[in-house]
Parts: C-alpha cells; sequence; structure tokens
C-alpha cells in the first residue's frame, strides 16, 4: 500500500449545516454537491462530509455513536495567520476548544470544532517545509 491519502470523511449529522459551516465559514467551495455527500477538493486530497446514517450503511458497521475519535489539521505559514483564522473562527461563533498559543513541540496552534464535533488544529510549524500552495513536502532540517 502506498503511503498516501485521498479521502477523508465525515460522518455528519446535518449535512446542511455542516455545508455551511465549510462554505460560509471556512469559506471552501464545494467540487461535488449532491444529496447525501459534499466533497470539498483540499490540496491534493478530498474532505467529504457524509450522512453519518448514510456512511454507517456504507461500511455496513453498527451506528452506535462509537468509533475512533482523530483531528484533522491545517498548518500555516506564521502564528499570525493562525491568529487571523481564530479571530474569523470567532466572528462566527464556533465552538473553539484551544485558543492558540506556544506549544511544547516547538509551533504554535489550536484547536476548533465544527458543528458534529469533529475536532481540526491549525498550527504554525516552523519545522515544517511546504509549497506555495500549502502541500507539506517534509520536515526541515533544523
Amino acid at each position: 500500500m502506498q503511503p498516501r491519502l485521498s479521502f477523508i470523511t465525515l460522518g455528519v449529522a446535518d449535512l446542511e449545516r455542516s455545508k455551511r459551516f465549510y462554505t460560509r465559514v471556512l469559506g471552501w467551495k464545494p467540487m461535488h454537491d449532491e444529496a447525501a455527500i459534499v466533497m470539498f477538493l483540499l490540496n491534493g486530497m478530498v474532505l467529504s462530509l457524509f450522512v453519518q446514517e448514510a456512511l454507517m450503511d456504507d461500511a455496513q458497521v453498527k451506528n452506535d455513536g462509537r468509533g475512533a475519535r482523530f483531528t484533522l489539521a491545517q498548518c500555516l505559514r506564521s502564528p499570525e495567520e493562525v491568529d487571523a483564522l481564530f479571530a474569523r473562527l470567532l466572528k462566527h461563533k464556533v465552538t473553539i476548544t484551544k485558543m492558540p498559543k506556544k506549544v511544547f513541540w516547538g509551533g504554535y496552534s489550536g484547536y476548533f470544532a465544527d458543528p458534529d464535533g469533529h475536532l481540526w488544529e491549525i498550527a504554525h510549524n516552523p519545522f515544517l517545509r511546504m509549497d506555495a500552495e500549502g502541500n507539506v513536502l517534509g520536515m526541515s532540517d533544523v
């Protein structure tokens, strides 16, 4: 198996509410939008929002509210960019679980939750090498 990721699919309780969050608050544009799924093209991969019940049915698993918890993360180029994004999130009354601050590993990060409680970390990682579009190229030698 190649070490790459093509999709992250989030099971959501209310597709329209989640779509509004990702389009109006985060400013993303769907590349695909139909009855039960909305897809956003990211830098080389796709984030999809799929109605929770339909996702559980598709995966043939019991919809018991249990499962792995994880966070999604986006790295920005500076602590100032992180702060600017959090200012926008606060303006939209997004649930902030941790305001940005300097962290033990040498970066700067904070967390927010989307309408279904999926956690996003927004960080500046001074050790990360990124291209002009924000694609991760690796770690610096520092």
